[in-house]
């Protein structure tokens, strides 16, 4: 047989890492009921709105989408107050990173630059590309050094990426700061503003980029339905751009990316108000009532703008990742960050929050007794 030959750099990527399921630990422990606060999703869960819609097209589902999903473009750019012509819309926010770097990097001459830690996506669909990648790692208060950024840029520099609010931290920096740093960079340089938990910040408008559209002409804005909207499973994403960049995204986007019932989806998402304003509530609470209960328990709690918390307990991390496990309770560890101490919980309803609440307080009792 003859052996296929692929790029001997292939060997050093891992497949993404996502968490844990709920169907995985309960078979692990035997458990009948698991609730899931590791993955940033929606704790309201899907729109009953957007349910409804699903419902009534699913016979549609045997049709090919329309390409370039000009109804959902034209409803986001309403929504956005910009013009549909600088509006793509993607299988997820994953595919518009994707091809903006297959549009705008040129394989072994550019490179592209983040934060450390960032989105895994930034990096390996850089390398991917035969992209050099580099990263300025956060401050120790993960606060973003802006001058690091700059320093590793130079004049083959494709794309910076940032991500604001940022994941696993939860810190967001005032949209002053990105417009400051756009005008830093080489001036053929993309800014690429990662907005995907922008609707949880408060208040919105001192933190997103959309309004500096105009006045930033190497900006670009990414958003995702995955979160506010309750769209994970069906992978929705969006980027805003200057119009000479969406079209030539459009140009090479796989034509039916994003899939009928998706795009419907977010039709109907865009409509439910009371959805939306519902799910902000509940974050906002939630998040206070865990930033506080986790302080009470000893854990290092840092700030957050996005629908999740990083914390710090007061014994090992992983240890408790793993007793809340047993227990029924999925988080987020950050070893894959390179933070190994530190865990990340998602925002859920006020049930879950109470679990996770108890449970951890559990834990670490039996910590101390056994310490």
């Amino acid at each position: 047989m003859t052996k296929v030959l692929v790029r001997p750099e292939m060997a050093g990527f891992k497949p993404y890492s996502p968490g844990l399921s709920i169907d995985e630990i309960k078979k692990r422990y035997g458990l009948s009921r698991v609730i899931k606060m590791a993955s940033n999703e929606n704790p309201l869960g899907t729109s009953p709105v957007v349910q409804e819609r699903l419902k009534n097209m699913s016979p549609m589902a045997f049709r090919y989408a329309q390409a370039g999903s000009p109804v959902l473009t034209e409803k986001l750019a309403a929504h956005l107050g910009v013009s549909a012509t600088r509006v793509v819309a993607g299988n997820g926010s994953d595919e518009i990173i994707d091809l903006l770097l297959r549009v705008v990097a040129r394989p072994g001459v550019d490179n592209v630059v983040a934060f450390k830690p960032c989105f895994s996506i930034y990096d390996v669909q850089s390398r991917l590309c035969g992209v050099e990648f580099r990263q300025a790692r956060l401050n120790a208060d993960f606060s973003f050094p802006f001058d690091q950024l700059v320093s590793l840029t130079d004049e083959n520099t494709a794309l910076v990426f940032v991500t604001n609010p940022d994941n696993p931290t939860g810190h967001a920096c005032p949209a002053a700061d990105l417009v400051a740093l756009a005008s830093r960079l080489p001036a053929r340089t993309l800014l690429v503003v990662d907005e995907a938990y922008i609707d949880f910040a408060e208040p919105l408008d001192v933190f997103s980029m959309l309004p500096h559209l105009d006045a930033i002409p190497n900006l670009v804005v990414l958003r995702t339905f995955s979160k506010m909207y309750g769209l994970a499973g069906l992978r929705l994403g969006y980027g805003v751009m200057p119009e000479w960049l969406a079209d030539l995204l459009l140009r090479v986007k796989l034509p039916f990316s994003v899939n009928i019932l998706a795009e419907q989806a977010g039709l109907a998402a865009l409509d439910d108000d009371i959805f939306v304003a519902q799910t902000l509530r509940v974050v906002s609470e939630g998040r206070r009532l865990l930033e506080r209960e986790l302080s009470a328990l000893g854990c290092k709690v840092w700030p957050s703008q996005a629908n999740f918390l990083m914390f710090e307990p007061p014994m090992d991390a992983h240890a408790l990742f793993e007793a809340l496990l047993a227990l029924g309770v999925i988080i987020r560890p950050l070893g894959s960050y390179d933070m190994p101490e530190k865990l990340r919980v998602s925002i859920g309803n006020e049930e879950e929050n109470l679990e996770f609440l108890t449970k951890t307080a559990e834990v670490l009792r039996g910590h101390d007794r056994h310490s």
